[in-house]
């Protein structure tokens, strides 16, 4: 009687691990439909040459790398060099405030007051949009701009500074405008990090005499390693898909000499001159630059960790032999 009965509990079991894909199978129908697709199509049609001549559309005909090695000839490696740079000079301040600031808040010793207040304060430049912001910061440093008319109240310039017109004064501001934009979502993210940390490991680091400064480097930064490099890598993702603000600023020409000019604006003029295999090649070319600075920085970062780990093991298995 009891197998009798544990066979018909036994056959009325029901799984349910079914209706887990049938909640996932939405996500994967839309990210095929409107990102594998598109990718496998932008990599296939990068070795043809497909344009529009006024009303003539030329191709599709297949020419292999012909492409590739066109957009190798061209300035791809200054506008590459251009996004890097405009990239570097908004994450570094971006890091280096916001670990201060998540430091800061996540100090039970210093006790601020209206947490929640300064959180939303610091929050609120990632809501308001790039082209706004951008349009802010062209009116605000234009050559008749309040900050040229502030700086020549204070007698700090005889004459106005023109920002849009100096190489590393447009570079720069593009860097300060998404510094602002986006350090208050990293504070965010690097506050939670700290904050998952157990207090236990601060208080044992204090009884061992060590200073706030030695916590910070010797405690919390290695313990929020991952979510640092979770910032850096999608920070350089955003950084190199740069598009925006300077497209907004230079009025789409990467003025003073396309030294403003990122990869996806360069990308953006094959796209309006219709010429789709160009456009293939230089995504394609964005992808693998991408991919390949994403596993270096990840590798880099996480090397010196595991190798510690696995020494670690190496003794254990030493002592216990």
């Amino acid at each position: 009687m009891g197998d009798k009965q544990g066979r018909t509990a036994g056959h009325r079991t029901v799984s349910y691990a079914k209706y887990g894909y049938l909640f996932i199978l939405p996500f994967f129908i839309a990210f095929a439909v409107f990102q594998l697709i598109p990718l496998c199509s932008t990599i296939y049609y990068s070795f043809f040459e497909y344009y529009r001549s006024g009303l003539k559309v030329i191709g599709p005909s297949f020419v292999g790398l012909d492409n590739y090695k066109t957009l190798f000839t061209t300035d791809l490696g200054k506008y590459m060099g251009n996004t890097l740079i405009m990239w570097i000079i908004g994450f570094v301040p971006q890091i280096v405030v916001s670990l201060l600031l998540a430091a800061w808040f996540t100090d039970v010793r210093l006790r601020i007051k209206g947490k929640q207040f300064f959180k939303v304060v610091i929050y609120m430049p990632n809501l308001i949009m790039a082209s706004a912001f951008a349009m802010l910061f062209f009116a605000l440093f234009s050559d008749n701009g309040p900050v040229n008319s502030v700086l020549m109240a204070m007698g700090l310039r005889s004459e106005p500074f023109r920002f849009l017109s100096s190489v590393w004064g447009s570079r720069g501001l593009v860097g300060l405008m998404n510094f602002l934009m986006w350090f208050g979502n990293t504070t965010i993210l690097l506050m939670a990090a700290v904050m998952g940390i157990s207090p236990s490991l601060f208080e044992a680091a204090e009884i061992d005499g060590a200073g706030p400064v030695q916590i910070f480097f010797r405690v919390t930064l290695p313990l929020i390693r991952p979510i640092l490099v979770y910032v850096l890598i999608t920070s350089m993702i955003g950084g190199l898909q740069m598009f925006d603000v300077p497209q907004i600023l230079t009025n789409g020409e990467g003025s003073p000499s396309r030294t403003t000019m990122t990869m996806i604006m360069y990308l953006n003029k094959h796209l309006f001159s219709k010429n789709y295999g160009m456009a293939g090649a230089v995504s394609v070319v964005l992808f693998i630059l991408c991919a390949v600075l994403c596993v270096v920085i990840y590798f880099a970062l996480n090397s010196d960790n595991t190798g510690r780990q696995t020494r670690r093991h190496a003794r254990k298995r030493g002592a216990v032999k």
